[in-house]
């Protein structure tokens, strides 16, 4: 038994720590944030936004403006009630300096000053706050302009008067503290798709985004009078929709409401996006529940009403409806329940009887107004059940080959021995070639190799019955051992890790791309919960005498040359064109050898952003790809010709 080294120390009073005021976010800001990468940096901003936006859900501003500075420091402007100023009966501070210095004081606990808010904890501009350089804050209220000052969430400066003034609102202005942000950059795109996002969730709301670090600033007006008509409109964009106007449908009771915008084109797979309060619910929750459940039984009960659906055949199922079906589900609510502390997914029992009350009433009312757009979704639904029952027979026909030749896993498959999946991963590598390199430098107890030959099927313009026939992909629905679709069962993985490792080319990419589409669109989940990800095999190899090292594109190769202080021209330079090129050894220290290699982890930070991008690249218009290449060709930075 190893020795615990703490067995000898004394635990006393001492050694509780207790940490004041907003240490303990500075400490742990991942607890707060999620994480000091990106993707909590941006969280920042949108905690200070969504403080605007509560301003906006409660009648009290219709415009915000959101500022990247050259130095990557942000205002956030509304206009607003303006934060109270006076001094707080409680703390004996002014009320603006509790809400920035103090943790879970906020005006949205009773459901006065905030009827409906996104926020719920108290604790978003006084982690901002805790988290920049500096944080300033000025309030333009009661005929006055008041500032206040902070840096690393300590006050700087006592709450002062600066000016007078006839108008109100909040302006924040905030550096993330280097200290604890991996990287302090923020990205355009990503602030553009999370507004433009929040802006279709309230109609009529402006929301001006603007970044300053370019030598021509940019300016981006979000405003939409359609609200999530709007929004759907937008995500159909690319599409070929079914029939032209969005289904809008609204209801409410008592302190609730809901909001839905739906729309069908001819895509194989479902895009509904659920919201409470203007937070993304990414695994849904009551009010998904209870739209799912009254959309499915209001078209078959419209389908057997007008006998597009016979007497003796069986009921369209869930998934059936909602083939190509594009949707918003909005709702606010005082009181919102979310089931675990992430706010993604809503648990409020109310709001499912809301939901599935308001749906049922109202789409039963349009698909009788409207018996031209009926027949259209009914027939889409009906050609989704014929391609479900082919889907069906077609994976029973897998199985029943599997057991044939009896063995449940894929031929080509070179499976690892252990059996726990948490330790085990699976190499998708493009090519037999690389495949048996593969196969002889892998650790055999955790890593299995699945060779796959040639390109797969592009399952964006494909239903499932074509994915379960396809030679290419159904080795990796079986290695795999999760089913798709809405068979999906993430506990039934076989491998915690899911690597794609293909070539560092053209060829290479266009396979990874293939590849994640149809993770993205059949097997989700495994995107959602970090199982995918990428190798980086490298480029090139640098020889000198005995000693060879390894390079990832041709910067790398230079820098490697200049430390080790080496001439150009003494040195052999091996581009590797392919993975096959590599002997198993090499492959194993540079791409699979868990404590040297290098991986992307493909995560998915927007959902409706990577349906887009998807749609596009994948999809069957030619138009929108055509620009995608036209306003992205600038930034390639490396392309086989």
């Amino acid at each position: 038994m190893a020795e615990n080294i703490n067995a000898n120390v004394e635990y006393n009073e001492s050694d509780i720590q207790v940490l004041e005021g907003l240490e303990a976010v500075r400490k742990r800001p991942g607890m707060y944030i999620g994480s000091t990468s990106s993707k909590g940096l941006h969280h920042l901003v949108y905690e200070i936004v969504a403080n605007s936006m509560d301003e906006a859900m409660a009648g009290r501003c219709d415009s915000i403006e959101i500022v990247v500075r050259k130095d990557n420091s942000i205002v956030v402007k509304d206009n607003g009630g303006g934060i109270p100023v006076g001094i707080h009966p409680k703390m004996g501070i002014p009320t603006v300096e509790v809400v920035h210095t103090v943790l879970h004081a906020g005006g949205k606990f009773g459901g006065g000053a905030y009827s409906v808010s996104g926020g719920l904890h108290g604790v978003g501009a006084s982690v901002v706050n805790a988290l920049s350089e500096y944080l300033e804050v000025e309030v333009s209220r009661d005929g006055h302009i008041y500032r206040q000052r902070y840096e690393r969430g300590v006050t700087v400066t006592p709450l002062e008067i600066i000016g007078d003034t006839d108008q109100t609102g909040t302006k924040t202005t905030f550096k993330p503290d280097p200290e604890i942000f991996e990287d302090v950059v923020f990205d355009f795109d990503i602030m553009l798709s999370m507004y433009r996002e929040m802006a279709f969730l309230n109609k009529g709301i402006k929301i001006t985004l603007i970044d300053e670090r370019p030598e021509e600033k940019i300016v981006k007006n979000l405003c939409y009078e359609g609200g999530i008509v709007s929004f759907v409109q937008y995500l159909n964009r690319n599409k070929e929709v079914l029939h032209e106007n969005v289904i809008y449908i609204e209801g409410g009771k008592d302190d609730s409401s809901v909001e839905i915008a739906m729309q069908y084109n001819d895509g194989y797979t479902e895009n509904i996006y659920s919201y409470a309060n203007d937070i993304a619910t990414t695994e849904g929750g009551t009010h998904m529940t209870g739209f799912k459940s009254a959309i499915t039984k209001v078209i078959n009960d419209y389908g057997r009403k007008y006998n597009f659906i016979k007497e003796n055949d069986k009921n369209l199922a869930g998934e059936d409806v909602r083939e190509g079906l594009t949707a918003i589900i909005s709702v606010k609510l005082t009181n919102p329940q979310y089931e675990g502390q992430t706010k993604t997914k809503l648990g409020n029992s109310e709001i499912r009887n809301l939901v599935e009350n308001v749906v049922t009433e109202k789409l039963e009312s349009f698909l009788e107004e409207n018996p031209s757009v009926a027949r259209i979704i009914l027939e889409k639904c009906l050609t989704a059940s014929r391609a479900r029952e082919a889907a069906r027979k077609a994976r029973e026909l897998t199985r029943r080959k599997s057991v044939l030749e009896s063995a449940s896993l894929p031929g080509k498959l070179a499976d690892c021995s252990e059996k726990d999946p948490s330790i085990c991963e699976i190499f998708i590598v493009e090519g037999d070639s690389a495949g048996g390199s593969a196969k002889q430098g892998r650790d055999r107890r955790i890593q299995a190799i699945l060779p796959l030959w040639g390109k797969m099927m592009n399952v964006e313009k494909s239903r499932m019955d074509k994915v379960y026939k396809n030679e290419k992909l159904t080795p990796v629905i079986m290695a795999l051992g999760t089913s798709i679709g809405d068979d999906f069962d993430i506990s039934k993985l076989r491998y915690n890790k899911v690597i794609i490792m293909a070539d560092a080319d053209v060829d290479g990419s266009h396979i990874r791309t293939l590849l994640l589409t149809f993770f993205f669109r059949y097997m989700r989940p495994l995107v959602e919960k970090g199982h995918i990800y990428i190798a980086q095999p490298p480029l090139f190899k640098i020889a000198k005498g005995k000693e060879e090292l390894y390079a990832f594109d041709e910067k790398e190769v230079s820098k490697i040359i200049q430390e080790k202080g080496w001439k150009k021209e003494d040195v052999n330079i091996q581009r590797f064109k392919g993975l096959g090129e590599m002997n198993p050894e090499q492959l194993w220290e540079t791409t699979m050898n868990p404590a040297t290699r290098m991986m992307k982890k493909v995560e998915m930070e927007d959902a409706v952003a990577a349906d887009e991008i998807f749609t596009i690249l994948m999809g069957d218009k030619v138009d929108p790809r055509k620009e995608f290449i036209h306003n992205y060709a600038r930034t390639v930075t490396d392309l086989d010709v």
